[in-house]
């Protein structure tokens, strides 16, 4: 993806989500200076996105898309007093949204690692 497309989509359903996350746990790819990502370009409409959910926190976990980047993937967290933890809040894909497949839970994407961005 170049820079002049950026930032792409940036509402992921959350099964692609779970697999770009194992992705990344199974990747052993040793990173070299070439390859080190050092940072993430972020679009806003992610951030802003997950900050709607209007959750305490927002949990970012790292995956390796379709394109073979890292990438963050933001859901909201919120607190559950019962456990005492926080607790994954995702967003949700109305029907309306995408005609061709159900509502579903999704997570916000979107970044993109530098280098190369």
């Amino acid at each position: 993806m170049s820079e002049k497309n950026f930032p792409g989509p940036i509402q992921i359903p959350l099964a692609t989500a779970e697999v770009w996350e194992k992705r990344y746990e199974d990747d052993t790819t040793i990173e070299t200076p070439e390859n080190k990502v050092k940072s993430f370009l972020i679009p806003r409409e992610s951030l802003e996105k997950v900050l709607a959910l209007d959750t305490d926190a927002v949990r970012a976990y790292i995956g390796i898309n379709d394109q073979k980047e890292k990438t963050l993937l933001f859901v909201g967290a919120q607190y559950d007093k019962e456990t005492g933890k926080y607790v994954d809040v995702y967003g949700h894909l109305s029907s309306e949204q995408n005609k061709s497949d159900a509502a579903g839970d999704i997570v916000y994407d979107g970044a993109r690692p530098s280098p190369p961005y």
